[in-house]
C-alpha cells in the first residue's frame, strides 16, 4: 500500500492556482450549492487531475482486496481533513450531508400512506407514535458494510421526516445465522470480512458518521430533530455500540456484549474517541479504545451507557413503555432540551474539528499494512468467504 508518497492537497492545488477553500467555493457556488461528500470529492477529481482520485479509480481500487490497494484513497482522507478543517466550508459541508437523501424522498410518502417501507437492508416500520428502524444484515449479524450504509441513512431520514412520527427506535433486524436463528442482534459492527477484502471503501467511514450516525444525534439540517431509543439486544458490537452514544434511551438485554475492539482491528471507532468519555469517564474510555475493555449490561460499570436492564422476554412491552413515556408530555420540550444538551457538549464546531483529524488518521489507518494483519489474526479474515 502507496500511503506516504502522495503529496498534500495543498501542494496539488497550489499547481492549479487554487486553495482549498477556493476550490470549495467554486464547486459549491461559495457555499450556496449543498454537496455530499461522494459527489464533492469526485467532482474535485474532474477540476484539479491528480488531487484525488476518479469514480473509475475508485471502481478500480474495489476490485483489489485491502492489502493490494494501491493508496489512492489517502487523497479523499486529506482532502477532506483540509475542508473540516476550514470553520466556514467545513460547517458547509457538514450541513449538506445533515440533508435528507434522495432514496428518502422517494419513499417517502409509501411510508406515510401505508406506514412502513422495506428499503432492503434496512426497514422502516411505524409502531403508534414511534418509528421502528430494523438494520438487516441477517448473513453478517446485522453488519454494516457499503451495501447498507445507504438504506441505513434513508431509514433515519424517514424516520426523521414523516410528521406522524415522533420518536424513533433502533434495532437490529431478525437474523437467520445459526447460532444465533430468529433473534435480533444490535449489530456486529463494520463487516471484517468485506473490508479484508476490499469491498468497504474509505469514504465509508466518513459518510456514515457525517451521514446516518449524525442526523441520529442531529436531526435534518433546517428539519425535525427527534428522540431515538436503542433497543439493544444480544450485542453492540464496534460501530453498533458507537450507535449508543447518540442514543436517548438504551433498553439492553440483560447479558448484552458492549464493546468496542478498536485495539485489535486498528482503525479508530468513529466519534467514540470524541463521546465515550462523556458517559464512562476519560480512564474508562481509554480502556475501551486502547485496551479493549468491554462492558456487560446488567453488570454495574455498564449503567453509565444503558438507561434500562430487561429480560428477553420484556424487550417488546419495555420498548412501547418507553414510547408512551416520550410521547406523552410532547415533543417540543423534548427537542429543546436534547438540542440543549448538545449545545453544551458537542456544538457543531467541536464535531467538525475532531472529524477533521479523524479523516486524515482514518485514512491512514485504513491503507495500514497494520489492519490487514490485525484481521487475519483476530478475525481469521484470510480464510472467511465473501
Amino acid at each position: 500500500m502507496a500511503t506516504t508518497e502522495q503529496q498534500t492537497p495543498a501542494t496539488v492545488l497550489a499547481q492549479h492556482g487554487l486553495s482549498v477553500e477556493e476550490l470549495y467555493d467554486e464547486l459549491s457556488d461559495k457555499c450556496t450549492r449543498p454537496l455530499r461528500l461522494d459527489d464533492l470529492l469526485y467532482e474535485a477529481a474532474d477540476r484539479v487531475p491528480g488531487l484525488v482520485p476518479t469514480r473509475a479509480e475508485i471502481e478500480a481500487e474495489r476490485q483489489r482486496k485491502l492489502s493490494d490497494k494501491t493508496g489512492v484513497e489517502l487523497g479523499q482522507g486529506l482532502l477532506t481533513a483540509e475542508i473540516l478543517a476550514n470553520p466556514r466550508i467545513g460547517r458547509h459541508l457538514l450541513e449538506s450531508m445533515l440533508r435528507p437523501t434522495p432514496l428518502a424522498l422517494e419513499r417517502l410518502d409509501e411510508l406515510r400512506s401505508g406506514g412502513g417501507v422495506d428499503l432492503g437492508h434496512a426497514r422502516v416500520t411505524r409502531r403508534g407514535r414511534a418509528g421502528v428502524l430494523e438494520l438487516c444484515n441477517p448473513r453478517h449479524l446485522n453488519a454494516e458494510d457499503s451495501t447498507t450504509l445507504a438504506e441505513t441513512e434513508a431509514a433515519v431520514d424517514l424516520v426523521l421526516l414523516d410528521p406522524e412520527i415522533e420518536v424513533g427506535v433502533f434495532r437490529g433486524g431478525v437474523v437467520d445465522h445459526p447460532r444465533y436463528a430468529g433473534e435480533r442482534p444490535f449489530g456486529a459492527g463494520i463487516n471484517l470480512t468485506h473490508l479484508y477484502h476490499g469491498r468497504v471503501d474509505f469514504l465509508f467511514y466518513l459518510t456514515r458518521d457525517l451521514g446516518y450516525v449524525n442526523k441520529l444525534y442531529r436531526g435534518l439540517c433546517d428539519g425535525p430533530e427527534k428522540l431515538w431509543i436503542a433497543a439493544v439486544e444480544r450485542f453492540a458490537i464496534g460501530g453498533a455500540c458507537q450507535l449508543l452514544h447518540v442514543m436517548d434511551h438504551v433498553i439492553a438485554v440483560n447479558g448484552t456484549r458492549l464493546y468496542l475492539p478498536a485495539r485489535k482491528e486498528g482503525i479508530i471507532p468513529g466519534a467514540s474517541n470524541l463521546r465515550l468519555p462523556r458517559f464512562v469517564g476519560d480512564r474508562a474510555a481509554r480502556q475501551a479504545i486502547l485496551s479493549g475493555r468491554e462492558w456487560m449490561a446488567g453488570q454495574p460499570d455498564a449503567d453509565l451507557i444503558c438507561d434500562e436492564i430487561v429480560e428477553p422476554d420484556q424487550v417488546e412491552v419495555a420498548i412501547d413503555a418507553r414510547i408512551e413515556a416520550l410521547t406523552s408530555s410532547g415533543l417540543i420540550n423534548a427537542a429543546a432540551n436534547r438540542s440543549a444538551i448538545r449545545a453544551g457538549q458537542e456544538p457543531l464546531d467541536l464535531f467538525r474539528e475532531y472529524m477533521a483529524t479523524y479523516a486524515r488518521e482514518q485514512a491512514y489507518c485504513h491503507l495500514s499494512p497494520a489492519l490487514v494483519s490485525n484481521l487475519e489474526e483476530h478475525w481469521n479474515a484470510d480464510r472467511r468467504r465473501l
